[in-house]
């Protein structure tokens, strides 16, 4: 998709729905962008309901970062 039709398309998308909105929980860019990666694999009830506990103690890549990761 070349320039002008990545152009159109937003417009077009702007046009048809110029408030849109979502039903994901949310506070921050980075706390959707982790709501829509989680929500390509489950419901929108079930993202808000892993993301409300976890966004409390990580809600940053560096906060998350250092929950680490259980190897066993």
């Amino acid at each position: 998709m070349n320039a002008a039709a990545i152009s159109e398309t937003f417009a077009r998308l702007a046009r048809n729905n110029p408030a849109p909105t979502t039903e994901l929980a949310y506070r921050s860019e980075f706390e959707l962008l982790i709501s829509v990666i989680l929500s390509a694999q489950a419901t929108d009830i079930s993202v808000n309901k892993a993301t409300r506990n976890l966004f409390q103690i990580a809600n940053t890549p560096s906060a998350i970062l250092a929950l680490g990761l259980d190897a066993s």
